[in-house]
């Protein structure tokens, strides 16, 4: 490891221990200095006061993922400073573990809102639509006359004639999301979680278990989607995806209508559904 990344690791994990209140965690008797000892962090973190001691000073090599997940404990950080926590000690950032979705800020729900003719709609890793704008509503489903096991963006698609109807090129579409979904599960850490949507879309859906076996990985940043509407006819939306800072646990689409004038028809199917 590099003499400048450990100095960077060592004074970091000095700067945070110095954060910690010994008090509230239950270490007694006065300090010359403030927060944790190194043997206080060693004992929180279950390694050696001795391994611990090297790691502030820069000896004894780079720390195993193990360890720094233990130090990361000890400290009490948050995601983002494990993180950091990582960045310096391994050069790279510790491997996705899975948060259950959590709900929603009321700011991403005011970002959709203000897209006014772009429908947009937040999904989980496990592509469950859990927020939505009324562009999306009117454009793609209005989710609140959906019940809540039927938002699943893959039941949806290989489950619904209504959707498979809409598209313009169902196949293509379908070959699509199979494969961004097997990215987005396995990048947010879900593999595991999913394995019973797989196996339920499976039973139900013969194009979708031959997909499935085809193990084709798909990035979800962006493209075209054509649709049918019922009362714009056929459309088209280049849609663009973005992950949510802090929250990998979802991630956002936009669609955005390539042509002008459909800009203006939703904004009066907008305006109408108000």
């Amino acid at each position: 490891m590099p003499a400048e990344a450990v100095n960077l690791l060592g004074a970091y994990l000095k700067d945070r221990r110095a954060k910690l209140d010994p008090a509230a965690l239950g270490f007694a008797g006065r300090r010359r200095t403030p927060g944790l000892r190194r043997e206080e962090v060693a004992q929180r973190s279950n390694i050696s006061t001795t391994w611990y001691t090297w790691l502030e000073q820069g000896r004894g090599g780079a720390p195993s993922a193990d360890v720094l997940n233990r130090i990361a404990g000890g400290l009490m950080l948050t995601e983002p400073e494990r993180e950091h926590l990582f960045m310096l000690g391994l050069g790279r950032p510790p491997e996705v573990r899975y948060t259950p979705f959590q709900g929603i800020e009321p700011r991403l729900q005011r970002l959709l809102d203000a897209l006014e003719v772009s429908p947009a709609l937040i999904k989980t890793a496990t592509w469950e639509v859990v927020a939505w704008n009324r562009a999306a509503a009117v454009v793609l489903t209005d989710f609140d006359k959906v019940p809540l096991s039927e938002r699943n963006i893959l039941r949806r698609v290989f489950c619904d004639p209504r959707v498979r109807e809409a598209q313009q090129d169902w196949k293509g579409l379908a070959r699509f999301v199979v494969g961004a979904f097997r990215a987005d599960a396995a990048r947010a850490g879900a593999a595991s979680e999913v394995q019973v949507l797989v196996d339920e879309l499976a039973r139900a859906s013969p194009e979708f278990a031959a997909l499935w076996q085809e193990n084709d990985v798909h990035a979800h940043g962006d493209g075209v989607k054509r649709l049918r509407h019922p009362l714009l006819g056929p459309i088209e939306l280049e849609f663009s995806s973005f992950a949510v800072d802090g929250r990998p646990d979802l991630g956002m689409i936009v669609y955005n209508p390539v042509a002008g004038g459909v800009a203006s028809e939703i904004r009066k199917l907008v305006a109408g559904a108000s």
